[in-house]
């Protein structure tokens, strides 16, 4: 319904999805846009949300975005506010949902938030629009954003965009687009592509010729398995001085300070004896964090892909991580397992570590670290540690999306001795 109201309204909060909290007269709402602090008006109000007219008198930190894409790009919902008020908003929210998890006592987080023109990955969607092609992020609800600029992007990655649009527009196997993945290995740019149509050989000399003149790694097709249509050299990473060789598409943390922060503090909540029993790595990846927790133990690590398994296989000669093909959801490493090891560490998918909680809190190891990209999923699978008696002993968060509402946090937790009896 239209809103004709006429005195400004108080933005008192940030939703978990970066919305401001307005409290009009008939109760609080969501307006994108806006910070606490903000008194402003609005053009239309539902139940639930609002859409913003103009800010009459903003906020102690409101800023002026440093992306004139941002409010049209999909990328980004926070650029209006100050990265430093972001960052304490976020570890805020990692602090409440541990709260709400049971524990009593949490500490003091330990924050870091990565510089802009880090990100390293990228997910995009190009669509051809006359003689052109658009490629960028999804407008909310949207149309494809022509990436023209970008705060986020790596230098080497931005660069890239404009002969990488001249590129695809060139390739008969795009009809009316596809999407690509961009991950910039330590060999360079790896890309994943999907087309609407099927590579020939002209496609295929055309994307050798990009890859050769761009110095692109490796160009590979999406498809199962991921198909290598173009490679102008070696492809390699590296992880803790191990060189590794990522498949098509792997997961990299976002940005390299991101990636250092949450080793570091994986590594510090390391228990300070009894290590050679060993650590048990779940979700191990391409070994993100594995050969750094091998520095210090034995590492088990397992891993459901089968790629990601193959390239830590591959790099894992001559160190102490012992490699395990494991889908954890559907065969969980089970309690007595776990409760021989000195630390589990585990970096779980977004929807968290599901059957696997289970077995960790029959196992009751004496320390776990647990990595999260997801506070929802973060208090669902803590609840149980706290109501088994675990104790929340460091907090770390990490703000490696920048501008976004997306939050990462690293938190080290033990398990009391108990007294024997007499």
């Amino acid at each position: 319904m239209e809103n004709a109201a006429v005195d400004p309204i108080p933005v008192v909060a940030l939703g978990n999805d970066g919305d401001g909290l307005a409290q009009t007269t008939a109760g609080r709402v969501f307006v994108p846009g806006t910070v606490p602090g903000d008194e402003i008006l609005l053009t239309s109000q539902t139940d639930t949300h609002g859409t913003l007219e103009r800010v009459v008198s903003p906020g102690s930190t409101r800023v002026t975005p440093p992306c004139s894409l941002f409010g049209t790009c999909g990328g980004c919902r926070l650029q209006h506010m100050a990265r430093p008020a972001i960052l304490e908003w976020k570890a805020g929210r990692v602090v409440e949902t541990l709260r709400h998890a049971g524990f009593d006592t949490v500490p003091t987080p330990v924050t870091r938030q990565v510089s802009p023109h880090g990100r390293r990955r990228v997910d995009l969607a190009f669509r051809r629009a006359g003689k052109e092609i658009v490629l960028g992020l999804h407008r909310r609800r949207g149309a494809v954003v022509d990436m023209t600029e970008c705060t986020l992007l790596a230098p080497a990655l931005l660069a890239l965009l404009a002969p990488l649009r001249a590129m695809l527009h060139s390739l008969p196997a795009v009809h009316a687009g596809g999407d690509i993945q961009i991950n910039l290995l330590d060999s360079g740019p790896d890309l994943l592509i999907a087309m609407d149509g099927t590579p020939d050989t002209n496609d295929r000399r055309i994307l050798a010729e990009f890859s050769k003149t761009h110095g692109i790694a490796r160009i590979s097709l999406h498809a199962r398995p991921p198909e290598t249509l173009a490679q102008a050299g070696p492809v390699f990473h590296h992880f803790d001085g191990v060189r590794i060789v990522p498949p098509p598409g792997a997961f990299l943390q976002p940005a390299r300070e991101g990636e250092e922060a949450i080793r570091n503090a994986v590594v510090a909540g390391l228990p300070r004896k009894g290590l050679k029993a060993g650590i048990i790595e779940l979700y191990a990846g391409c070994g993100t964090l594995s050969f750094a927790l091998a520095t210090h133990a034995k590492v088990h690590a397992y891993e459901g892909d089968r790629a990601a398994l193959a390239c830590l296989k591959q790099a894992s000669g001559g160190t102490r991580v012992l490699p395990a093909l494991r889908d954890l959801n559907r065969q969980p490493v089970m309690a007595n397992e776990l409760a021989k090891s000195a630390a589990v560490v585990l970096d779980p998918p977004h929807a968290g570590a599901g059957a696997q909680m289970a077995q960790i809190i029959t196992g009751k190891p004496r320390c776990v670290i647990y990595v999260s990209c997801n506070p929802v999923a973060l208090q669902r699978d803590l609840t149980p540690l706290a109501q088994a008696g675990y104790r929340l002993d460091n907090l770390t968060v990490i703000d490696q999306f920048l501008w976004s509402a997306e939050v990462e946090a690293v938190c080290v937790l033990t398990l009391p001795a108990t007294r024997p009896r007499r």
